[in-house]
């Protein structure tokens, strides 16, 4: 099988550059012309089925879904994929609260999150933007950063992570220093969140999982895996998730936060997180995924871009071992993205793209809100046909919204003040937050 990936990436930015040269009119609203000469190298697949059961029979209500169907496809995901999380209480402790933060527009906590009953053994802290005098609880968006919490902001206030951390600006021997606060904020445009009438919510994933494999002895692994692993264990992406329903878990007990509005959120590897948590844990009332890609919200089979063996050769350590057997073998893999997707049905459910990530499959994730959209529509959250009606991917800076939404902005992968303003859009039309 002929393996996609850096070489058609690099033709098909070419092919879009030179396109460009010759378009006139609005560049900001075309066709995104990198995605379409990627097309060519996507692969012909068959969808993995999602409302017929493992017995065969046809699922055409919501009661079998329930009861049958969900169960079979997060069973699977589970066992093939992501592996399994542990049930671990944590206790919580309020470090930080200051009413009158970012020149007395925000209110800002931070929580020591811990995974066991020794306060000094490992845990995670959780820190908290809410708008300043809001007239009732919030609803706010929960998301893991790659560089600590102090990067997310310039506020000082912000705890400088102890936890290891990859090389990068401020890091020294693999810790942070001052020099890294606020390095990270363009990701993050706090005081527009909280105008908006909405809460953030952050933690570093390193304090989970440092992602690196060193055979799962370090973060949470490390503390709650009791000596022999499984070919179903969890990864980094299970662990990751485990931390965001932990975080939920304190959010729920605050006054001034509405836990059942707390949306998961995340870019890349952590969109795939955000995806997988909201599928395991249905408390949140939506996920919000940026350039998610492989094992994220893109369909597998069509192998364009990032493939399983691209991903299990470089980040192994992110799924159970039994994942490992499906390199260049998509098609025997029991499930593909679009069951990931459905699985979080019917809360709503945004995919943010980039014209020139190509590695992330932008159409692929496109074409998996298409093939879950039927899901939607069983359990009530659209009208037959209404869910995710679209047929064509859209221009760019043109979102697609219906129970599923969708963009493809123009640039590179990450996550930019445009998603966020989709990803807002979007959630006003679900949880319609009070502005301040």
């Amino acid at each position: 099988m002929k393996k996609t990936g850096p070489v058609p990436a690099r033709l098909a930015a070419l092919l879009a550059v030179l396109g460009l040269m010759f378009i006139g009119g609005d560049l900001t609203h075309r066709p995104p012309l990198a995605l379409w000469a990627m097309e060519p190298f996507a692969l012909p697949y068959r969808l993995p089925e999602i409302l017929v059961a493992n017995d065969g029979r046809r699922v055409t209500d919501a009661s079998t879904w329930w009861s049958v169907r969900r169960p079979e496809i997060l069973e699977l995901f589970r066992s093939q994929v992501y592996g399994r999380m542990p049930i671990r209480p944590v206790t919580f402790e309020v470090f930080d609260e200051d009413r009158e933060a970012l020149g007395g527009t925000a209110v800002r906590k931070q929580v020591r999150v811990n995974f066991t009953d020794d306060p000094s053994g490992p845990g995670m802290d959780l820190l908290i933007y809410l708008p300043a005098r809001a007239p009732q609880p919030v609803p706010v968006f929960l998301i893991l950063n790659f560089r600590g919490n102090h990067a997310i902001h310039s506020d000082p206030a912000i705890r400088i992570t102890p936890s290891w951390m990859k090389d990068s600006v401020g890091v020294i021997d693999n810790r942070s220093t001052e020099a890294a606060r606020g390095s990270r904020s363009y990701r993050f445009p706090v005081e527009k969140i909280l105008a908006r009438g909405y809460g953030l919510a952050t933690i570093y994933y390193g304090d989970l999982d440092p992602d690196y494999d060193d055979g799962f002895k370090n973060g949470v692994h490390g503390a709650f895996d009791s000596g022999t692993r499984t070919p179903e264990s969890w990864g980094s992406i299970a662990a990751w998730a485990w931390g965001l329903s932990r975080g939920l878990d304190y959010l729920e007990t605050d006054p001034e936060v509405d836990g059942k509005r707390v949306m998961a959120a995340g870019h890349s590897r952590l969109g795939k997180t955000a995806l997988w948590a909201a599928a395991e844990d249905e408390r949140f009332a939506g996920a919000f995924a940026s350039g998610s890609g492989c094992m994220g919200a893109a369909i597998g089979r069509r192998m364009l871009g990032e493939n399983i063996a691209d991903i299990n050769r470089r980040f192994g350590h992110w799924f159970c071992d039994n994942f490992h057997q499906y390199n260049f073998r998509e098609h025997d893999l029991p499930v593909d993205q679009h069951q990931l997707l459905a699985l979080i049905a019917p809360r709503p459910v945004y995919l943010a793209s980039a014209e020139l990530d190509l590695w992330s499959d932008p159409i692929g994730e496109f074409q998996a809100a298409r093939a879950a959209a039927p899901v939607f529509e069983l359990l009530g959250a659209a009208a037959p046909g209404q869910a995710f009606p679209f047929k064509y991917p859209p221009n760019l800076h043109e979102p697609q919204m219906g129970a599923l939404g969708f963009h493809i902005r123009g640039g590179e992968h990450d996550i930019l003040d445009y998603d966020w303003d989709c990803f807002m859009d979007f959630a006003d039309r679900i949880v319609k937050p009070s502005r301040p």
